[in-house]
């Protein structure tokens, strides 16, 4: 391909990498745009859009030269602070294009928007890994209101007796994104859950936020802690494959719940799974003093496809 008239004047390379899995047509697909630097916002947004991916990253020249690269993450309708899957599938990325052909450990550093992200990625074998720490502890969110229960249960097509597990009731939280955080009392409830308009339009409004994080408990021998299910059909994602923001954001929401212990508590989220897209998400949560002082997430990712793309006018 040859680039258009009045864009850069080379095509952009991009990849694609499937993130939170070891399995490629799994997990969260990504789009990776490398040499971003001469795009503007608009145009980020035409190819967000273009890839119709849950996320988009652009790669440019960082600000600092001791950091890897400057960032900037797009939904198909709008640009976001910060994002799980893609800080792991990008980190993993660059990394791959330095590294060498045998078992390594580096460490990368992304400017994001919400701030500075340090990921270590390594590879064993065939196997890719990258543990980010959150740039922006979770808290209480600056603007928005939790709904009620009905209100909320309605937005997911639930009866309001399915809310809720143990010490779990919901919440609103905030950490560059903000998410709803729903419980649910089994598996069922959660297969069973999809938006519902127009108690779904509402509670958005309430929340001032766009997506709706549901989890249940897994019970031992799954594999994993909870299984969760991502929808946020105003950002352009009806759902999600697998979230590591709201993932590392969770961490506020299992403290409230008295589910985190003084000192480290690992966890493990499957996500994706109704969806024929299977996701693994590791947390790693240090509590001190009885508050959160770090939040670290963790994930695998393979690369699935490359190739050019020319920007838009």
């Amino acid at each position: 391909m040859t680039a258009m008239a009045g864009c850069l004047p080379d095509p952009l390379r991009f990849a694609t990498y499937d993130v939170f899995t070891e399995q490629r047509f799994s997990g969260n697909p990504l789009a990776i745009v490398e040499n971003a630097d001469g795009l503007s916002t608009a145009q980020m947004q035409t190819i967000a859009r273009e890839f119709n991916l849950s996320e988009t990253i652009f790669v440019q020249s960082p600000d600092d030269p001791a950091h890897d690269a400057k960032v900037r993450i797009f939904f198909p309708t709008a640009e976001i602070p910060f994002a799980g899957h893609p800080t792991i599938g990008c980190a993993i990325h660059l990394a791959l294009k330095s590294a060498p052909k045998v078992d390594f450990e580096t460490a990368i550093t992304l400017e994001e928007v919400a701030g500075l992200v340090p990921v270590r990625v390594s590879r064993i074998g065939e196997r890719l890994q990258a543990e980010f720490r959150a740039p922006v502890l979770p808290h209480p969110p600056e603007h928005g209101a939790l709904p009620d229960v009905g209100e909320l249960a309605a937005a997911v097509g639930l009866d309001p007796a399915t809310i809720g597990t143990g010490a779990h009731g919901p919440g609103l939280w905030q950490g560059g994104p903000s998410y709803l955080y729903l419980p649910v009392r089994d598996l069922a409830s959660l297969a069973t859950a999809r938006p519902s308009e127009p108690a779904w339009s509402r509670a958005m409004e309430i929340a001032e936020a766009d997506s709706i994080y549901l989890y249940a408990p897994l019970p031992q021998g799954e594999g994993a802690d909870f299984r969760a299910r991502m929808f946020s059909p105003t950002a352009g994602i009806p759902e999600d494959p697998a979230t590591g923001s709201a993932a590392a954001i969770m961490a506020a929401q299992l403290h409230a719940a008295g589910g985190l212990s003084e000192g480290e508590t690992r966890l493990t989220l499957h996500q994706g799974v109704e969806m024929g897209r299977a996701s693994t998400i590791c947390l790693r949560i240090a509590i001190r003093d009885g508050t959160l002082s770090e939040v670290h997430v963790s994930g695998s990712a393979v690369p699935v496809s490359h190739g050019w793309i020319d920007c838009p006018d």
